[in-house]
């Protein structure tokens, strides 16, 4: 396919205005659809031409104001049209094949019953996928849409709609939509409805899974409910669309997206087993992130890609405020900060960063690798230093004239700044330059002086990175008596003196960015490092916690912090910590990124997971999260725990593991996959059993977790069948699942020639495959562990004609792998 480029956008822009989209789906088809679409628009230069977009299937009829125009005449995505007059009616009928891979309109056989499920996946550039279009988002339009579907089925769209007839179903038009953000869902769908403050709403999900949806409807709603009152006080905008669908989807590439009216989430988030307190806390979050994208994205839209971070940082900043201010989930700004802001953190240190606002995106393929870290956490953290910067009151009434002004338009990034900066009374320019074009994380050093008996005397906060930024934000002195002592202040150059921390004690921890109010690294001093395990545990404040855990992890990696000095914080604080995405995040770090490259034990990690596991109330789903914690780090020692949890164990279990199941622990369907999977690793189960478990559960989540079981499998004959389904399976979610278990510490001796082969294949895993998934699968597949990498990587990165998504996955993993092999170089 032919992608858009900006200069293509623009002139097309200037010449065309979409007026209005009828779009008529045929779906009664196995193999595919028909597709029928009348476009009418303006053309401001009459004469003169231009073209539309069709991906994929087969054009039949194509009639421009009454001119039959030759279908074969389409070159790859494009069909010219030529000779425009001041009013067009453009008519194209096409048949095309349903999407298996997660773009376009995806066709699911449900595995548990049969059922034929579609939904349409839009963005970026595949609507032109499903109809005839003007694929780009500032060429918005009315669009109303026609369905025939088979007896039985239910249609959503992004309007309301009804039956008229058996089959046929007929929706409203929508207010003007960018094409990326049509969708639509045809199948046996269960529904839930409910109505809030006047707008209906939907659940919507799998018969098969209907029960799960049920189970969650209440909480499901009054979470909406509540999400709809506080944007509606802090935008003082209505909700600007009719109605609100929340559909959970199988087979999806990503979180969820934010189609106008019909909202599609991964059904994951619909949980089948018992959920921890951090997935429900997840899940809400990105319901948040979703509906802040009703008025950033879908209300007020991009004009072109390079603004991506307006629609994705203003969703994921206000996903994760209004997910504490409502009081549904506090703590979930320390989950921001130890998660998605240290993504930020990452991605700028990569090869690959860009601005929070680049200038470069080119087309529109080009655009697809900036829905990163920098666009979501980094920008988002931006945001809300902006809002520190201008004060809350004068930032959301910029934002309610933002609406106003472009409402049902486009904006871009001078607009935003404009209409801010004529509300707050300030030029945002020069904090533009700053914060959103250029790139890399500020860092942030404690200097200290003490006296001889280490009471401190004197602070001086040292900025370094370029461009040095402003910092409006809070420092913190956390003594192990449980005081706190707290001074604003604002960073403004490489060095600031701060006041009103003399006389502190030694053994107190200077905590840089307490309540995470800025985006910059922080660094520890020693005295503060040295301190940590007296003061971590009882330190009540989840969110400083959090920000304490991402300082030492950064610590960690940029080698200021041995391994071997973790693992002791690790021990004595990890146990103790009360916030399971915190815990999660950094056994994470701990897991992957150090035991798995052998620089520190698994066995401290299992000590320390089996210890916080005792301790949880029986039944939480706190237990549930250290026992699959636990699962996690497992090693040989604990082969027989494993295989007695999984075959049903006893009451009382103890930290000596001895097999037993904890009180209140139910071994359920998820756990059970858990089990196995860390078992296949182990070599202490095979096939037989895998097989067994797909038999008890033969779900589409039940078909994923097998294929990850067997890629774990430490057999040439197992990585020879699962590299298969990495290079080449159309089922996007199986071969990511397959790839993210398929290197195994220990297995080297059946995994070490996929080394090479990684780097020949690197191309058929992205190519054929929907751009995200694509991306996934290739940066899950790299042999990180595998010290050849390094190398082999670097030759594939010098190569020039590299397609720029291979090249932003294997040249971000590969940094990645260098970072760790200094420590076992001692370089560090």
């Amino acid at each position: 396919m032919v992608s858009l480029t900006r200069v293509e956008a623009e002139l097309r822009a200037r010449l065309l205005r979409v007026d209005a989209y009828l779009v008529e789906l045929d779906l009664t088809g196995d193999a595919g659809y028909r597709s029928r679409t009348v476009v009418e628009f303006a053309c401001l230069e009459p004469g003169s031409g231009t073209f539309v977009e069709f991906k994929g299937g087969t054009l039949l009829q194509v009639v421009l104001n009454g001119v039959a125009v030759d279908p074969g005449s389409r070159v790859d995505n494009r069909l010219a049209l030529d000779s425009l007059a001041a009013a067009n009616r453009l008519e194209v009928v096409a048949e095309a094949p349903y999407s298996h891979s997660g773009d376009g309109l995806h066709r699911f056989v449900d595995p548990e019953d049969g059922s034929v499920y579609l939904y349409g996946q839009a963005p970026l550039d595949h609507a032109q996928q499903i109809f005839a279009c003007f694929d780009q988002p500032d060429l918005k339009a009315p669009i109303t849409l026609r369905v025939t579907a088979p007896d039985g089925w239910t249609v959503r769209g992004n309007a309301p709609g009804q039956s008229v007839d058996t089959g046929r179903w007929e929706f409203d038009a929508t207010p003007p939509l960018s094409t990326y953000l049509f969708s639509i869902l045809a199948g046996p769908w269960h529904i839930r409805t409910g109505e809030h403050d006047g707008i209906p709403l939907g659940l919507i999900c799998r018969r098969s899974l209907a029960a799960h949806l049920d189970a969650d409807a209440d909480e499901l709603f009054a979470a909406t409910a509540a999400a709809f009152d506080r944007y509606h006080e802090l935008f003082q905008v209505r909700y600007p669309f009719v109605k609100y669908d929340q559909a959970f989807v199988p087979e999806f590439a990503g979180g969820a997206v934010e189609n106008p009216g019909l909202v599609n989430f991964r059904e994951e988030f619909l949980f089948r087993t018992v959920a921890t307190g951090s997935e429900r806390r997840r899940r809400y979050v990105v319901m948040m992130h979703e509906m802040a994208h009703m008025w950033f994205g879908d209300l007020v839209t991009l004009r072109w890609w390079d603004d991506i971070w307006l629609n994705e940082a203003f969703a994921e900043y206000l996903g994760w405020r209004v997910a504490a201010e409502t009081q549904r989930h506090p703590a979930a700004l320390a989950d921001f900060a130890i998660w998605r802001e240290r993504w930020g953190h990452l991605a700028d240190q990569r090869p690959s960063t860009h601005p929070v606002a680049p200038d470069d995106v080119t087309d529109t393929a080009l655009a697809m690798l900036n829905f990163d870290g920098i666009s979501y956490a980094k920008g988002a953290a931006a945001l809300r230093q902006l809002a520190e910067f201008l004060g809350e009151d004068a930032f959301f009434s910029g934002l309610q004239q933002y609406f106003h002004i472009f409402r049902f338009g486009n904006a871009a990034l001078a607009d935003f700044l404009a209409v801010l900066g004529k509300t707050a009374g300030r030029d945002l320019s020069d904090w533009a330059e700053l914060w959103l074009r250029s790139t890399g994380a500020n860092t942030l050093r404690p200097v200290v002086t003490r006296a001889a008996d280490g009471t401190l005397e004197s602070l001086t906060v040292e900025q370094s990175g370029r461009p040095l930024r402003p910092h409006r934000m809070t420092i913190a002195a956390y003594a192990s008596d449980g005081s706190v002592r707290r001074v604003p202040c604002t960073l403004d150059g490489g060095t600031t003196v701060v006041e009103g921390f003399a006389g502190l004690p030694n053994g107190t921890v200077l905590l840089l960015n307490d309540g995470d109010a800025t985006y910059a690294k922080v660094h520890l001093d020693d005295a503060g490092l040295a301190a940590l395990p007296a003061v971590l545990p009882d330190l009540d404040d989840p969110l400083a916690r959090a920000v304490i855990w991402t300082a030492v992890i950064d610590a960690v990696r940029d080698g200021r912090l041995g391994p071997a000095d973790f693992l002791t914080l690790l021990g004595a604080a990890l146990p103790g910590e009360r916030e399971e995405g915190v815990f999660d995040e950094v056994l994470a770090f701990a897991r992957d990124a150090l035991a798995r490259r052998g620089l520190i034990p698994f066995g401290p990690l299992a000590e320390a997971c089996a210890t916080a596991l005792v301790a949880a109330v029986p039944g939480s789903g706190r237990q549930l999260a250290m026992a699959r914690a636990l699962v996690s780090v497992a090693g040989p020692d604990e082969v027989g725990l494993l295989q007695a949890w999984l075959d049903g164990g006893r009451p009382g279990f103890n930290r000596k593991g001895d097999g037993a199941v904890p009180d209140g622990l139910t071994v359920d369907a998820g756990l059970r996959w858990s089990l196995l999977l860390r078992l296949a690793a182990l070599g202490a189960a095979g096939e037989d059993e895998i097989a067994a478990e797909e038999s008890r559960d033969p779900s589409a989540a039940g078909a994923e977790q097998a294929a990850a079981c067997r890629a774990a499998l430490p057999t040439a004959g197992a990585k020879a069948r699962a590299w298969e389904i990495v290079v080449g399976d159309e089922r996007s979610r199986i071969a990511l699942a397959t790839a993210a278990n398929f290197w195994q510490a220990g297995q080297e001796a059946v995994t070490d020639a996929y080394v090479e082969r990684y780097f020949a294949d690197a191309a058929a895993m992205f190519g054929g495959r929907y751009a995200l998934a694509g991306q996934q699968v290739v940066r899950a597949a790299f042999p990180q562990y595998n010290s050849r990498s390094l190398n082999l990587a670097n030759a594939m990165l010098a190569d020039p004609g590299l397609h720029p998504a291979l090249r932003r996955e294997v040249g971000d993993a590969a940094d990645e792998l260098e970072a760790f092999q200094k420590w076992h170089q001692g370089r560090r």
